[in-house]
Formats: C-alpha cells, sequence, structure tokens
C-alpha cells in the first residue's frame, strides 16, 4: 500500500476512482469527494487543505482511502493541528475508506502523517461518526500505543428504514403534529398552487441555488450574518460545490414551491447510497405555515421513496432540531489523536489545553444563557406591571 498528499490538479484526476471507491466504503462522506476538496482548495487557499490518498498496489492500482485535512490552531493549543473535515460548511471528518481495508488502510496514513514533516501529528477530528470506521480507527490506536481524546459527543438524527413515508411520519409525529401540519398544508395551498419539487439538472440546480442563497440571506442567518452570502467567499466556494457536485449528480435541491415562489428549500448531497442534508432555508413570510416542516415531510417521503438511498445524514450538530422528527440517531464524537505510534507530550498538552479551553467556552455560554433568560423574565415583570391597573 502507498500513500500520498493530493495537490488539487492531482484530485481533479481521481474522481473516476472516487466513485469506484465510495461503492466499497464501509463510512460513506460527501465531504471527503475530491470535487468537493479541490473546491475547497480553490476558494480557501491560506487554509492549506492535504487530501492523502491511499492507494492499494497488490493488484494494479486501486483507491482504498482518502482522508481530507487542512491546518488550524484550534482554541487553546498552542501548536497547529491536522483538522477535519478540512472545508468551512462540512460536518462529518470520517475518513472514506474500502470496507475490506479498514486496519491496514488507517495504519499507512496515520503512519505517513507521522513520518511526513511538512504535517502536524496531531489530528482533531470534529466530528467523526461513531461507525465502522472509528471501530477501526481505535483498534488501530490501540495497536499503535497512539493516544487519543474525546472532546464532546452528541447525537443526531438520521433516517433510516424500510418503512414508506405514510407510515414513517405517522409513527414518527404525534396525532396532533399531523394534523397542524395538515391544516398548515392546506391553508397554504388556498394561497395558491403549492408544489414540491426535486431540483437536479445541472443548470437548473445552479439557478434554484441562488435562489437558496437569497431566500437563506433573506432570514435570521442574513440578520445574524451567517447566511452564506454574507461572507463573499464563503458564497463563491459553495457556488463552486453545488455546480462540482451536481455535474456528477450528487447535489440536488428539494424545494416547496408556492406559484413557482420557494417557500422552503433543502440542499441535499450524495456520496454513493448516503444522502446529507447540508443546509436548508424557508420564507419567513410564510412562518405560521411552518414551511420547513412541510418540506421536511415531503423529503423524508422522497427519500425513503428511493431504493438507491440506504441512509440519510442530518448534517446536525444536535438532535434538538426540526429534523429531530426522524426516528433514528447517529452517535458522533469530537476527538483528538496523535498520529506518532506511543504517543508525545506535545500531545498530552495540547489536548489538556483545548479541552479545558472548550470547558471554559461553555461555562461562559451557560452563564451568558442564564443572564439572557433572567433579564428577559425580568423584563416580562416589568412590562406586565406596567399594564396593571
Amino acid at each position: 500500500m502507498t500513500v500520498e498528499v493530493a495537490s488539487a490538479a492531482r484530485l481533479a484526476d481521481i474522481q473516476s476512482e472516487w466513485d469506484d471507491l465510495i461503492r466499497r466504503a464501509e463510512s460513506p462522506n460527501v465531504f471527503m469527494n475530491p470535487a468537493l476538496i479541490r473546491v475547497a482548495g480553490e476558494a480557501y487557499p491560506d487554509q492549506r487543505c492535504h487530501a492523502l490518498l491511499a492507494w492499494d498496489e497488490s493488484e494494479g492500482r486501486r483507491l482504498v482511502g482518502i482522508w481530507a485535512f487542512t491546518v488550524r490552531r484550534p482554541q487553546g493549543a498552542f501548536i497547529p493541528v491536522l483538522t477535519a473535515p478540512p472545508m468551512q460548511h462540512a460536518y462529518l471528518a470520517t475518513p472514506v475508506i474500502d470496507r475490506d481495508r479498514l486496519d491496514e488502510t488507517l495504519h499507512a496514513m496515520l503512519d505517513h502523517i507521522a513520518d511526513d514533516t511538512r504535517l502536524p501529528k496531531i489530528i482533531a477530528l470534529d466530528p467523526i461518526g461513531a461507525d465502522g470506521t472509528m471501530d477501526a480507527l481505535t483498534r488501530v490506536l490501540a495497536a499503535r500505543g497512539s493516544p487519543s481524546r474525546i472532546m464532546a459527543q452528541a447525537v443526531r438524527p438520521r433516517l433510516a428504514s424500510e418503512l414508506d413515508g405514510k407510515q414513517y411520519l405517522t409513527n414518527a409525529l404525534s396525532s396532533g403534529s399531523r394534523k397542524k401540519l395538515r391544516q398548515h398544508r392546506r391553508r397554504l395551498a388556498e394561497r395558491g398552487n403549492l408544489e414540491f419539487r426535486i431540483v437536479a439538472e445541472l443548470d437548473a440546480v445552479r439557478d434554484a441555488f441562488e435562489a437558496f442563497l437569497q431566500l437563506e440571506a433573506s432570514g435570521w442567518k442574513g440578520r445574524q450574518g451567517t447566511a452564506l452570502l454574507a461572507n463573499a467567499t464563503d458564497a463563491a466556494f459553495a457556488r463552486s460545490m453545488i455546480a462540482a457536485l451536481a455535474t456528477e449528480g450528487a447535489a440536488s435541491i428539494h424545494a416547496l414551491f408556492l406559484d413557482a415562489r420557494p417557500v422552503s428549500m433543502q440542499i441535499v448531497l450524495r456520496a454513493g447510497a448516503a444522502a446529507f442534508t447540508w443546509k436548508t432555508a424557508y420564507d419567513e413570510a410564510f412562518q405560521d405555515a411552518s414551511p420547513g416542516m412541510l418540506l421536511l415531510e415531503d423529503y423524508t417521503a422522497a427519500f425513503l421513496a428511493d431504493d438507491s438511498i440506504a441512509f440519510v445524514d442530518s448534517c446536525s450538530y444536535d438532535d434538538k432540531g426540526f429534523m429531530a422528527a426522524w426516528s433514528e440517531r447517529q452517535q458522533i464524537v469530537s476527538l483528538w489523536i496523535d498520529a506518532r505510534r506511543g504517543g508525545s507530550v506535545a500531545f498530552a498538552v495540547a489536548s489538556q489545553m483545548h479541552h479545558a479551553a472548550l470547558a471554559l467556552r461553555g461555562m461562559a455560554k451557560t452563564h451568558y444563557l442564564s443572564a439572557k433568560e433572567k433579564w428577559r423574565r425580568r423584563q416580562s415583570a416589568r412590562t406586565a406591571s406596567k399594564l396593571a391597573p
């Protein structure tokens, strides 16, 4: 087995090898797609993206693994580390590895990182899925005597069911919730022609994505400055990413239209049999009709009717959002590891400093939210006292 660090130009040449690998992968991950990594490297050149490619040389030459990183200095750490996923607005750090070559591929990749003088030796995975690939990574680290440290754990919604959409939603939502959504859908349909569409053709995806950018910027993300259009570089990256993935049939947009006006949109990315609900937006002028939940009903049914989809990753940070309506869960872990056999003092110190910084930030956030809630209650009490006779 050989391992190389690929340039952007090199990544442009291995798309067919990626297509073959994703069919054999233990853990499909769209955020390791070479096309996506290439456009991220072009959009964010200062972030030094590194893509490791592992090749099985025993019978011809076959791609058996891809794991991409960028170099960053995390909060509290005194040295730079390799961080995955390697780009902005990505939600899974799991390497894509041939299910039959997991352990030896991970060993080869970690050895390459340990031996390459250009690369940091500490790896931050935020988050990695707690699945078969992480199980293999745990075995490999134990065999190498390499330490790891869990920084955080969470679960997020995942869709994986043999049920059809109607039966699934009947089981997942309460009768009261379903009744309310039927009322919302009826009232919205009374305002015009309400239609669910899946946009998949390249030019149509590009046009629909521009509508998505405007829709996202018009809402709360625009007001908070977190919409893609709030940052010109992020917007350019997103446009290039969607175009690159749509070219290979790996990006589509599920949308609810009212008289051809999008009222809710969901960007969907694909990696083999896995789908990823990347970003969503809705028109706040119709928020009284819950357009986001109505769209979730529609694309849940569409996913379950698609035999090419084995599961859908919600890409959520946790299970507190509206996608918690999905019944299944996936555990995710923020994990630091040392690529060196036997570990190092540098890893012990840097991981401890980062863990402490995260704890302090969590405490500060808790105190801030508590103070904000107390202030809100005082304001409500003052208003009520002024209105009292």
